[in-house]
């Protein structure tokens, strides 16, 4: 059959070869280069001073992937480095495709503390693949420096954000306590309601006044025990004398007694309030405790907040930097051209061996006199021996073998 077919075998070789080495000849190398960034664990630890920046780091390096693959991004890439300027003929979107497809940022996970995956990357690479050495290392060195740009802006803006709105919280609950402050004031005012410190001391007040009246009802009985005495052991006018000077003193006692007893039932007469003002009194202090534990908790907050901006700011807590930088690559990552050549060589001398065979599957001839009778049982009656010619017209008749078969086709 190979004798046979060797013309259909030899064309199909030769057209598939003439293919293969322009194929080849047509192929743009493509260089390889990676930036690789190291994910740093904070300086100080979190027990001490905690980040308010939340979420693994896998998450936040896939938000920044997806920044970083947006089509604005990209055309600043191409414009800047001059991608593509050959391929005139490509839109902008089909250059926005190709540099995607062309751009690959992987990570590796950290090694788990436990059993569970809390998703922290350790190492992130950033890989290119370009027609020139020279733009791929650019290209991988421009995606890591924007990569951890956005690493630092996007966390010191969440934890500015963070702060700006636990202060804000801060600011609209203490204006809180202080119009309920002011409102308790009014109430206190219009109801004739005495301040909690100001009832403590007029308590106190009543308590020494209770004293005051204790000593002159003593000095009263004193007074007048000392009365009857004078006017049972003195003589008369001596006791006349000693009782006008007892009842002066009895009646500025007297007169003490009055004053403190009015001041008495004034400052008791303060303190009673009615049901509804202590039941306004009450809800006016539940409020009030309310408002105070939330500025407690929102001040408290706030300090954590700030604590963890500034460690933002000093880059002193999770950031990335450069392990390896982007190199030039010594060799393009794609296959030589003079292996694809031989590859289509042989493919196409396999390919001429299977046309070859279904071209004698489609025509079965019996060649021998062995091949007749061990395909049909039957011995044939006469055989004609092959005839020799020589080698060109051997030749011209392989050539011209194709020809006669679609002639008769």
């Amino acid at each position: 059959m190979l004798r046979r077919r060797a013309s259909v075998i030899l064309l199909v070789a030769m057209i598939g070869s003439v293919f293969s080495v322009w194929g080849a000849l047509q192929q743009q190398h493509m260089y390889h280069s990676a930036e690789v960034l190291q994910v740093v664990r904070p300086t100080i630890a979190d027990d001490l001073a905690k980040s308010t920046v939340e979420g693994s780091s896998a998450r936040r390096i896939q938000l920044i992937e997806q920044r970083l693959m947006a089509r604005g991004t990209l055309l600043e890439i191409i414009d800047k480095f001059g991608l593509y300027t050959d391929l005139t003929q490509m839109t902008p979107t089909e250059k926005v495709v190709m540099l995607r497809e062309s751009i690959s940022i992987t990570g590796v996970a950290a090694a788990r503390e436990g059993f569970t995956d809390d998703g922290t990357i350790s190492v992130v690479t950033i890989t290119a693949l370009l027609p020139s050495a020279e733009q791929a290392r650019d290209v991988a060195s421009e995606f890591g420096r924007r990569t951890i740009e956005l690493s630092i802006n996007t966390r010191i803006e969440q934890a500015r954000e963070t702060l700006g709105f636990f202060a804000e919280k801060e600011s609209a609950v203490a204006a809180q306590v202080a119009e309920l402050e002011s409102e308790i004031a009014a109430f206190y005012a219009e109801n004739d309601v005495a301040q909690p410190g100001t009832i403590e001391f007029r308590r106190n007040e009543i308590a020494a006044i209770n004293e005051s009246l204790l000593d002159i009802a003593r000095e009263q009985i004193q007074v007048r025990r000392a009365a009857d005495q004078v006017s049972a052991n003195e003589r008369p006018a001596t006791a006349r004398r000693m009782l006008a000077e007892y009842e002066e003193q009895l009646a500025t006692l007297d007169a003490q007694r009055e004053l403190l007893q009015q001041r008495k039932e004034e400052l008791e007469a303060a303190l009673q309030t009615t049901p509804e003002v202590q039941r306004q009194l009450g809800a006016y202090e539940r409020r009030m405790e309310t408002l105070q534990a939330e500025f407690s908790m929102i001040s408290a907050r706030r300090n954590e907040a700030e604590v963890g901006f500034r460690l933002e700011t000093a880059r002193q807590s999770e950031r990335l930097t450069v392990l390896e930088p982007a190199t030039l690559a010594d060799y393009p990552a794609t296959s030589a051209r003079k292996k694809k050549a031989i590859i289509g060589g042989a493919a196409s001398i396999l390919i001429g061996l299977i046309i070859a065979f279904l071209l004698e599957l489609r025509a079965p001839v019996l060649r021998t006199a062995a091949q007749m009778e061990r395909e049909t049982g039957l011995a044939p009656v006469a055989s004609i021996p092959p005839l020799k010619v020589g080698r060109r017209g051997q030749l011209l008749f392989s050539l011209l073998a194709p020809l006669r078969m679609i002639g008769k086709r």
